[in-house]
């Protein structure tokens, strides 16, 4: 099953609007969708500090791709599911 990683923090409304964006692209193609505050951990937050939100997609016996940053980038989302 593909499954993605919000990397987020708890007062960003981008990370809020990111998340809620997502929920259509979920429904429609059943992937798991886990949230991370990068606050909570400081690799995280060194990595992607200053980039939240960050989408990290991932399929079953691929490596880990990061998909977009700040806004959900519709195009390459569709890309990453169908490819």
């Amino acid at each position: 099953m593909t499954h993605f990683i919000l990397y987020s923090r708890s007062y960003c409304h981008l990370c809020e609007d990111m998340l809620f964006a997502l929920r259509p692209f979920q429904d429609a193609h059943g992937f798991t969708v886990e949230v991370q505050d990068v606050d909570e951990n400081p690799d995280l937050l060194a990595k992607y500090d200053e980039l939240v939100p960050v989408l990290v997609g991932q399929k079953p016996a691929q490596a880990a791709q990061e998909i977009c940053h700040y806004f959900l980038d519709h195009a390459r989302l569709e890309a990453f599911l169908h490819g």
